[in-house]
């Protein structure tokens, strides 16, 4: 194999395009690119604890909780190797790998495994959607609404009214007729439901029985004159893998049991008795600011602060905001793809196991030379000698005097033009002296 054939030419570069850090790798064989948007990154420490040449380095989370506008994590471009580990272990879907050329496939590495699904007892209906802090669900419905079954009616008399017992506030009567009104309200972890209050509007109902009909509680009566045949509900949730952060409000706040969430860690989320009277949260807020499943809140017992455990996903962003430690996440499990048997299998089965708190296994550093520290130096008191004023001020004088021929242009070249002659007449001596000739 030639020498041109052996080696492979190597070019790193990085560009800024909005909140996105776009880092190049270039070679031979292909090109790389890291994609970090670093407003979604929560600053949880996976991927600095998991990188396997430490090119990762996590940023002062705490000032980030509380508005500083910078990356939670900065990257070292001659340390990085771009093995996609970042990409594929990072909870928040973050780090983003895309590869051109001669590069082993996407499938041949680990990535973490999550899922949130809707199942068969799904209506679908709007309390998920409504409700979800990162707006990742949607639900489109395929059903029509009654105007266009039995448009309004007016001077129609009857009665409606509602049983706010046996009703979910799903919102499907809203949904299929203008005279509903949901009131919504600011979802919190200790009420998420995102629905406060069911109104009917009266002026608007023609009293066509039709949302009785439709009202998987049988929540409705109506009095009145049925003007048509409610539709069948149909109609399909759906979640957003970009923007989804398996926080679980849905699952929560469905009555119908009909959210299924697989995590991509398990573990337990600890208050640290001795460290919460020091915790602030009027004045501080890190761990609310930062919390990708929004969590945390004040209890209206006075407590200082806790957390709905069951939805965190177990990143520990809120262990790295916090000032006073006040909170511990241990990771038990890490759901993962499989680990394909290849030649860096083992850096992958460590940088998942660091994920669960074991040390990560790096290179091997011991056989690197490092100089002994040198000892202190004795210290020396140094005499200056003494200045005598008479010939400092005679010297002085006799700078001034010399000063404006030294900064005469024409002077000057003199001097210079007669150094020339000297060192002409020096190197005719010296080349007389080796030659024996001049």
């Amino acid at each position: 194999m030639s020498d041109e054939e052996k080696s492979l030419e190597v070019l790193r570069d990085m560009n800024v395009d909005g909140t996105h850090l776009l880092y190049w790798l270039k070679t031979d064989k292909g090109n790389k690119t890291l994609n970090y948007d670093y407003k979604r990154c929560t600053g949880c420490g996976i991927c600095v604890e998991a990188c396997p040449t430490e090119a990762l380095e996590l940023g002062p989370i705490h000032e980030i909780a509380k508005g500083m506008d910078i990356p939670p994590v900065m990257l070292d471009l001659d340390k990085c190797t771009f093995c996609s580990m970042c990409a594929n272990l990072c909870p928040a879907s973050a780090f983003k790998m895309e590869s051109e050329g001669d590069f082993p496939e996407d499938k041949e590495y680990p990535r973490l495994e999550w899922d949130v699904s809707f199942n068969d007892k799904c209506l679908p209906c709007d309390i998920c959607m409504t409700s979800c802090p990162e707006d990742a669900i949607s639900v489109e419905y395929d059903f029509p609404a009654k105007e266009k079954i039995a448009p309004f009616k007016e001077g129609e008399e009857g009665d409606i009214k509602i049983n706010m017992d046996k009703c979910t506030l799903c919102g499907l009567c809203a949904r299929f007729c203008d005279a509903f009104l949901f009131l919504e309200k600011d979802s919190v972890p200790e009420e998420p439901f995102p629905f406060e209050q069911l109104l009917v509007d009266e002026d608007l109902c023609d009293y066509c029985v039709m949302c009785a009909d439709l009202c998987p509680e049988d929540a409705i009566t109506v009095k009145g004159e049925r003007r048509g045949e409610a539709p069948e509900i149909k109609g399909e949730a759906k979640v957003d893998p970009e923007k989804c952060t398996v926080c679980g409000w849905c699952k929560i706040v469905c009555p119908y049991d009909a959210v299924d969430i697989s995590k991509p860690f398990e573990g337990e989320l600890m208050l640290i008795d001795t460290n919460v009277s020091k915790c602030d949260p009027s004045g501080c807020h890190a761990c609310f600011n930062i919390c990708p499943s929004h969590l945390w809140y004040v209890p209206k017992d006075g407590t200082k602060i806790a957390a709905r455990t069951e939805m965190c996903t177990y990143c520990g962003a809120c262990v790295n905001a916090c000032p006073d430690d006040v909170m511990k996440v241990k990771r038990d499990e890490v759901r993962h793809s499989e680990i394909p048997d290849k030649p860096w299998a083992s850096q992958w089965k460590d940088a998942i196991a660091s994920i669960s708190g074991e040390v990560r296994k790096r290179p091997d550093m011991s056989r690197i030379l490092e100089a002994e520290e040198e000892p202190p130096r004795e210290h020396l008191d140094i005499q200056f000698p003494e200045t005598d004023e008479y010939i400092m001020k005679a010297l002085k004088e006799r700078m001034d005097k010399a000063r404006p021929k030294l900064r005469n242009v024409a002077t000057r070249r003199k001097w210079e033009e007669k150094k020339k002659e000297e060192r002409g007449h020096i190197e005719e001596i010296i080349n007389f002296g080796h030659n024996g000739k001049p």
